[in-house]
C-alpha cells in the first residue's frame, strides 16, 4: 500500500537510539501521517506559515517565557538535603501548569478520536443549495471526530453504545458543523428530556458503575417507561452498537435540515455518511475481548489505517423531501427525530466525498479542544423546528463556555474559521486576537462604518418559514405518538444472524438488571415490537412472554438497514500471518505482498519478536503469540506447524495453559476465536495440524487449505469483501 517499509504504529518520526541522545538538535518533525490545524489567525486570515511553528522551538529546554534551563530533574534547595525554596520559579511554573493540564471532559462523547481530511463536492447539490462548499469541484478542509456517547475519556472503545460522527467543514463562507451519530434516530423527541436520558444511561450516581454501558437498571427503567426511546434502543442492541471500525461506520445528521437554493427555493433533507468500506460490526464476544486486550482499538485502527495509506472515505448523501407546510413525507413526520425515512421511499443522493488522510499532531489541542455546534451554519443551510434540534442549538454553545473556559473558544487553532471574521465580539477569557479600531458597535462612523452588513448575495439566509399557529403549551404533535411501527420495521429488516445477535444483546443487558419490574416492563415493549423477539428474550431471562398491549400495523422491511449480504472494498483490513521457524518465507512474503498491494495490512505473528530468520531482516514479526489477540485481525493465514514456543508456560502466560498438544495453545486459542467469530482462516498444508488441534473443519465455509500463495491471497481477499463467513453458523429466525 505504501513505499515506506516501516509498519504503521511507530511512536515517533525517527527510530529511537539505544542510548539517550546528548547532542543538541532541533525538535524532530511530526510523523508524515500527522497534521495540525491550518495556519490561520484567530480572525481567519491565512498567514502562510508552517503550522508546526506553533509547536515547540529550539534545541534547548526553556521556561514558558523562553529562558533556557540547565536542569529540570532537581528542585532548588537550601543544601542538597535541605528544604525546597519558594523562589524556585521553574518548579512552581512546572507544577502549576501540570496541576491545571486538564479541562472538564465532555458530559457525553467524552472519549473520541479524530482525523484531518478533505471534502470534495460532486456539485450535485448545487440545485438544492447555494452553500459554496457544495458547488461543483469545490474541495473543503475538514476535521472529523468520532466518539462514544456514554463512557468517560478513560473507557474502552468497543463498548455497546451510540457513536458520534461530527464533521467540521472549514468553508470559505464560514464553518459548518454536521454533528451526527452512527444511528439515524435518537432516544427522545424533545431536547428538554436530554438530561433525563443521559442521567439514566450514565453510571448509577451512588456507586459510579457501570462505566460506559447501558446494561443496568436506570437505563432500562427509563426506556421501558419512555417508549419513544425503543427505536434508538433497538439500533443500539443490534450490531450497529459495536462497529468493527470507525472506518466501517455509517453516519447520520439525525435531524431534518432545510436547504436554500440560489433562486430562493427550499428543500428539506436528511444527511447521510456512507462508508466506502461498507458497514461492519464486531461480534459481542469480540467486543468484550477487545475491551480487555486493546481498549483503544477503534482509535488505533483509524490512526494505523491513515499511516498505512488506506485513507478512510465516506460519501455524503442527502434524502430530499418537498418543503411543505406539514413537513410530512409518506406519512412520516420529518420533525420527529425518533423516526427515519426508508431509503426505498427516498433514495440517498450522493453529493460529495470525504477522505481522512492525516492524524492529529496533538490530541489535546485538536481532538479534545475541538468545539462542534449545530448552530455553526453557512449560507444555504438552515435548521427546522425539530424540538430536539432546537434545544441542541442552545446546548452546544453553552457547554463550550464551561469546557473551554469562556466565549473565545472559536479562537483555538482547531476551531478557527478559514473565512474572514469581523464579529465585533471583544475581550473575555483567552482572547488571542489583536483587535484594532475603536468602534466595535453598529452603527458607527469612527471606524469608517466598518463592519458593514453583507448583501443578499453573501449573507446567511434566515428562511422566512411560516411559524406553526396555536396556543402556547407544553405538548407534542399527535404524529409523535407512534413508538413501535418503525422499531418493528427495523427488526424485520435484519437478517436472521443479525436478529439473533440483537436478541442476545437484549437478553444480556436485561439480565444485568436487578429489578424484576424493569425486566418485565421492557418485555412488554418487546411484545409490541415482535412476538418472536419477546419470546426469545423472555426465555433467556426465565420469564413468561407477555401479550402485546398496542396494536402495531404490519410494516414492510427496508433492506438497506441490514449490514449483511453485500461485498465491499478491503482497504485497511488486518490479516494475521501466523509463522514459525518451519515457515516457507517465500510463501509468507508472497502472501504478505499480495495483501499489501490490495490495501490490506498484513501483520506477522510469530513465537518471538524481530526477524524470523537473521538472514532475512525483511521478514519481521509485529506480534507474538504472547501479544496477539484475535479481535485485531479480520482473517488469519496459518503458515507453519506452530509447535509450542519456549515461553508457552502457564506460569508465564496463562493463555499457554489450554489444550494444544503438538501446537502452541495460544495459537489454538487465536484460531478458535477467529473461527467462532466467523472470520476467514487459510492454512498451508504444513499447518493443517493447527486446524485439527483447534477443532476447525477444513471444509467449513471461509476455511481454505492451499499451498499456493496466489490462491491463498485471492481467496482471502474475496472472503474479506464479505466481512464474515456468516453461513458457517446458520441462525434460526427468532
Amino acid at each position: 500500500m505504501t513505499d515506506n517499509p516501516v509498519q504503521p504504529g511507530a511512536p515517533g518520526s525517527a527510530p529511537a537510539p539505544l542510548a539517550e541522545p546528548t547532542e543538541p538538535r532541533e525538535p524532530l518533525p511530526p510523523k508524515d501521517a500527522s497534521d495540525g490545524p491550518a495556519a490561520v489567525s484567530p480572525t481567519g486570515r491565512p498567514w502562510g506559515g508552517d503550522p508546526a511553528t506553533r509547536s515547540q522551538e529550539g534545541a534547548f529546554l526553556t521556561t514558558a517565557s523562553g529562558a533556557p534551563l540547565r536542569d529540570t530533574d532537581h528542585s532548588l534547595k537550601a543544601g542538597r538535603r535541605g528544604p525546597t525554596l519558594l523562589q524556585d520559579h521553574h518548579l512552581r511554573e512546572k507544577i502549576t501548569h501540570f496541576d491545571h493540564e486538564r479541562i472538564p471532559e465532555r458530559v457525553v462523547h467524552a472519549r473520541g478520536a479524530a482525523a484531518h481530511g478533505r471534502f470534495e463536492s460532486y456539485g450535485t447539490a448545487a440545485r438544492l443549495t447555494c452553500a459554496q462548499f457544495l458547488q461543483p469541484d469545490v474541495t473543503t478542509p475538514v476535521f472529523v471526530r468520532f466518539s462514544t456517547v456514554v463512557g468517560s475519556r478513560g473507557s474502552a472503545d468497543t463498548v455497546r453504545d451510540t457513536r458520534g460522527f461530527a464533521t467540521k467543514f472549514y468553508t470559505s463562507e464560514g464553518t459548518f458543523d454536521l454533528v451526527g451519530n452512527n444511528i439515524p434516530v435518537f432516544f427522545i423527541q424533545d431536547a428538554i428530556k436530554f438530561p433525563d436520558v443521559i442521567h439514566a444511561v450514565k453510571p448509577h450516581p451512588d456507586i459510579e458503575i457501570p462505566q460506559a454501558q447501558s446494561a443496568h437498571d436506570t437505563f432500562w427503567d427509563f426506556v421501558s417507561l419512555h417508549t419513544e426511546a425503543q427505536h434508538h434502543t433497538m439500533w443500539n442492541m443490534s450490531d450497529r452498537g459495536i462497529p468493527r471500525s470507525y472506518r466501517t461506520m455509517e453516519g447520520f445528521g439525525v435531524h431534518t435540515f432545510r436547504l436554500v437554493a440560489d433562486d430562493g427555493s427550499t428543500s428539506l433533507v436528511k444527511f447521510h455518511w456512507k462508508p466506502k468500506l461498507g458497514v461492519h460490526s464486531q461480534t459481542w464476544e469480540e467486543a468484550q475481548l477487545t475491551a480487555g486486550t486493546d481498549p483503544d482499538f477503534h482509535r488505533r485502527d483509524l490512526a494505523l489505517a491513515i499511516e498505512h495509506g488506506a485513507y478512510p472515505q465516506w460519501e455524503l448523501g442527502v434524502q430530499v423531501f418537498p418543503d411543505t407546510e406539514e413537513q410530512v413525507f409518506e406519512g412520516i413526520d420529518l420533525l420527529d427525530p425518533t423516526k427515519l425515512v426508508p431509503e426505498e421511499l427516498a433514495p440517498v443522493q450522493p453529493i460529495g466525498l470525504l477522505t481522512l488522510d492525516a492524524n492529529p499532531r496533538n490530541y489535546f489541542a485538536e481532538t479534545e479542544q475541538v468545539a462542534f455546534h449545530v448552530g455553526h451554519l453557512v449560507r444555504g443551510i438552515d435548521v427546522t423546528d425539530d424540538p430536539l434540534l432546537q434545544g441542541r442549538l442552545f446546548s452546544y454553545l453553552d457547554t463550550q463556555l464551561s469546557r473551554l473556559g469562556g466565549p473565545n473558544f472559536e479562537q483555538l487553532p482547531i476551531n478557527r474559521p478559514h473565512a474572514p471574521v469581523n464579529d465585533m465580539l471583544r475581550d473575555g477569557m483567552h482572547q488571542t486576537a489583536d483587535h484594532i479600531g475603536v468602534a466595535p458597535y453598529k452603527p458607527n462612523s469612527l471606524d469608517g462604518g466598518c463592519p458593514f452588513h453583507a448583501g443578499a448575495d453573501l449573507a446567511f439566509i434566515d428562511v422566512p418559514a411560516k411559524v406553526a399557529e396555536g396556543v402556547k403549551e407544553r405538548a407534542k404533535p399527535a404524529s409523535y405518538d407512534d413508538h413501535y411501527s418503525q422499531v418493528r420495521m427495523f427488526w424485520r429488516s435484519l437478517t436472521p444472524v443479525e436478529q439473533a445477535h440483537t436478541a442476545r444483546a437484549y437478553t444480556f443487558e436485561l439480565g444485568k438488571c436487578f429489578e424484576q419490574a424493569v425486566k418485565e416492563r421492557q418485555l412488554l415493549a418487546l411484545a409490541n415490537i415482535d412476538a418472536g423477539l419477546c419470546a426469545t428474550v423472555a426465555a433467556g431471562l426465565g420469564l413468561p412472554a407477555p401479550e402485546p398491549t398496542v396494536q402495531v400495523p404490519d410494516v414492510q422491511p427496508s433492506p438497506t438497514l441490514s449490514q449483511v449480504g453485500k461485498q465491499w472494498p478491503v482497504d485497511g483490513r488486518v490479516v494475521g500471518l501466523v509463522a514459525d521457524p518451519t515457515t516457507d518465507l517465500g510463501v509468507l512474503t508472497a502472501v504478505r505482498d499480495a495483501l499489501d498491494a490490495a490495501g490490506v495490512l498484513p501483520l506477522v505473528v510469530a513465537p518471538h519478536g524481530g526477524p524470523l530468520d537473521p538472514a532475512r531482516p525483511d521478514v519481521v514479526a509485529q506480534r507474538t503469540w504472547l501479544t496477539a489477540a484475535s479481535p485485531e485481525f479480520d482473517a488469519l493465514v496459518l503458515l507453519g506447524a506452530a509447535a509450542p514456543a519456549p515461553d508457552a508456560q502457564p506460569s508465564f502466560d496463562a493463555k499457554a495453559g489450554g489444550p494444544g498438544g503438538a501446537v502452541d495453545p495460544r495459537v489454538v486459542l487465536l484460531v478458535q476465536q477467529a473461527y467462532r467469530h466467523a472470520k476467514s482462516v487459510a492454512a498451508v498444508p504444513s499447518a493443517a495440524g493447527v486446524l485439527d488441534a483447534s477443532g476447525v473443519d477444513p471444509q467449513a465455509p471461509g476455511v481454505l487449505v492451499a499451498d499456493d500463495a496466489t490462491t491463498i491471497a485471492e481467496t482471502l481477499l474475496a472472503q474479506l469483501a464479505l466481512h464474515r463467513a456468516w453461513e458457517r453458523f446458520p441462525a434460526a429466525v427468532v
